[in-house]
C-alpha cells in the first residue's frame, strides 16, 4: 500500500511543526540577542551555524531509521529533542543579561539539540515519504509537505510575534512553551498509525553505520546526486544574506521595504512550488528532471536580470525581479525534493533513510557555506568596485552555479521515475 492524500497531508503537519519550532530559534531568538541584549551578531550566527553543522549527522539518523525497523519512533523522538532544544534556547536568551557564561553554555547545548532533533525527525519523515509515496504522487507530496512547512513558519512568526509584545522573559517562555507543546502534540497525532499501514514491518538490521554509508556512497546515482544537491543548494542560498543589503545599498530601500522584498520572494517560492505540484502531478505535464532544470535556468536568468538592474542596465522594478527569482527557486526546490523521493528508493534495498540523510547533510552544509560565500564575496568585491557592480558580480556567479546545476541535473537524473520517458537501468 502507498500513502493516501490524507496521510500525505498528515505527514505534512510534521513538517509544519518542524518549521514552527525552528523559525523561533533561528529568527526570533536571534533578533532578541542582537537588539534587546545588544550581543554581537556573530553570536546568534554561530549558534545557527552550529545547528546546521550538527545536521551533518543526518546520514546517521537516516541509517538508524532504516536499520531499526521503525521510523515513527525516530520522527517523534526527534521532535521531542527539538522541542526541548527550543525551550532551552529560549531560556538561554533570558539568562544573557545576568548570567552570560551560563547562558552561552546553555545556548550551545540547546542549538546542538535543535540540530539533532531536526536531523532525526526530518530525515526519518522524508525517508517514510520516499518509501511509501506512489511515484505519480511524489511531486505533489513534496509540494504539500513543503508548503505546509512554509505555512508553519509564516504563521508562527506572525502569531508568536504579536504575543511577544511587549517583551518580557516570562512572556517569551510562555510563547515558546506553547509553540513547542502544540508542535509536539501535532506530530504525535499526525504520524501515529501511518507507518504500520503502508510499510511492512522490517527486522532490525545489524549492519554497522560506516559500512552502510560506504555501501550507499559506492552507488553512482547516490554519489552524483549528493554532489548535485551540494552544488545547487550553494547557488540557492548564496543570495540569502545579501539580497536585502543589496536593496538597501543600491536601491536605497528602507528596512521596511527590504523586509517586504523578502516577503514577496517567499510568495514567489510558494507560487513556484504550487505550480510544480499542480502541473506535474495534477496535469501530468513534464518529468521532475525537466522541472528541476527549468527552475535552475529560470533562477539563473532572474539573477542576471537583478545584476543588470543593479548597474542601471535594466529598468524593471526590483520587486518584480525578486518575485521571479522566488518563483523559479520554488520550482527548482520542490522538484528537487520530489526527485530525492524517487531516487531514494533506487539501489540497495532498505536504505532510503541513509540516502535522504546523505542528501540532507549536503543541503545543510551548502546552506551554511553558500550564505557565507555570498556575503564574503560581496565584502571582497566592494573593496575595489562600487556597490552595484560588486553585488552584480556575485549574482552572476550565483547564476553560473545554477546553470552548472541544471547541466548536472540532466546527467544525474537519468532514472525513469524522474525522467518521465523510457525505462533505463541505472546504478552500480
Amino acid at each position: 500500500m502507498t500513502l493516501t492524500w490524507g496521510q500525505i497531508a498528515r505527514l505534512g503537519l510534521v513538517q509544519m511543526a518542524l518549521g514552527a519550532i525552528v523559525v523561533l530559534t533561528t529568527s526570533t531568538l536571534n533578533r532578541l540577542m542582537v537588539v534587546e541584549f545588544a550581543l554581537p551578531a556573530i553570536l546568534p550566527g554561530a549558534l545557527v551555524g552550529l545547528h546546521y553543522g550538527i545536521q551533518m549527522s543526518r546520514p546517521k539518523w537516516g541509517f538508524t531509521s532504516d536499520t531499526g525497523g521503525n521510523r515513527t519512533r525516530w520522527i517523534i523522538g526527534g521532535m521531542v529533542v527539538l522541542a526541548l532544544g527550543g525551550l532551552l534556547a529560549a531560556l538561554g536568551v533570558t539568562l544573557f543579561e545576568t548570567q552570560y557564561v551560563a547562558a552561552l553554555l546553555l545556548s550551545v547545548l540547546a542549538y546542538a539539540m535543535i540540530g539533532i532533533g531536526v536531523g532525526a525527525s526530518g530525515t526519518s519523515l522524508l525517508a517514510l515519504l520516499a518509501t511509501a509515496t506512489a511515484p505519480t504522487r511524489r511531486a505533489a507530496a513534496a509540494t504539500i509537505t513543503w508548503l505546509m512547512m512554509i505555512f508553519g513558519i509564516a504563521m508562527t512568526a506572525g502569531v508568536a510575534g504579536s504575543f511577544l509584545d511587549p517583551y518580557s522573559p516570562l512572556r517569551l517562555m510562555a510563547v515558546v512553551l506553547t509553540v513547542v507543546s502544540v508542535a509536539l502534540a501535532l506530530t504525535v497525532l499526525a504520524v501515529w498509525g501511518i507507518e504500520c499501514t503502508v510499510v511492512k514491518q522490517r527486522e532490525p538490521d545489524a549492519t554497522p553505520f560506516v559500512e552502510g554509508l560506504r555501501e550507499i556512497w559506492a552507488e553512482r546515482n547516490a554519489r552524483n546526486f549528493t554532489l548535485f544537491v551540494f552544488l545547487s543548494m550553494n547557488a540557492y542560498f548564496m543570495q540569502e544574506l545579501i539580497l536585502e543589503p543589496f536593496a538597501g545599498l543600491v536601491f536605497e530601500f528602507t528596512p521596511g521595504q527590504s523586509t517586504k522584498l523578502s516577503g514577496v520572494q517567499n510568495g514567489g517560492v510558494f507560487a513556484g512550488m504550487l505550480t510544480v505540484g499542480i502541473v506535474a502531478t495534477g496535469l501530468k505535464f513534464g518529468a521532475l528532471r525537466h522541472w528541476v532544470v527549468a527552475g535552475c535556468i529560470g533562477s539563473a536568468v532572474a539573477l542576471v536580470a537583478i545584476a543588470m538592474a543593479g548597474v542601471g542596465s535594466l529598468a524593471v522594478p526590483l520587486f518584480v525581479l525578486v518575485v521571479g527569482l522566488g518563483f523559479f527557486n520554488g520550482m527548482f526546490a520542490v522538484a528537487a525534493i520530489g526527485s530525492m523521493m524517487a531516487l531514494a528508493s533506487e539501489g540497495r534495498g532498505k536504505r532510503e533513510g541513509t540516502r535522504m540523510g546523505l542528501w540532507g547533510a549536503a543541503q545543510a552544509i551548502a546552506a551554511g557555506f553558500g550564505g557565507l560565500l555570498g556575503a564574503a564575496a560581496v565584502d571582497v568585491m566592494r573593496l575595489s568596485v562600487a556597490d552595484g557592480p560588486a553585488f552584480g558580480v556575485v549574482f552572476l556567479g550565483e547564476a553560473g552555479l545554477f546553470l552548472a546545476a541544471a547541466f548536472m541535473a540532466l546527467h544525474v537524473m537519468k532514472n525513469e521515475r524522474v525522467r518521465g520517458d523510457a525505462p533505463l537501468i541505472v546504478g552500480e
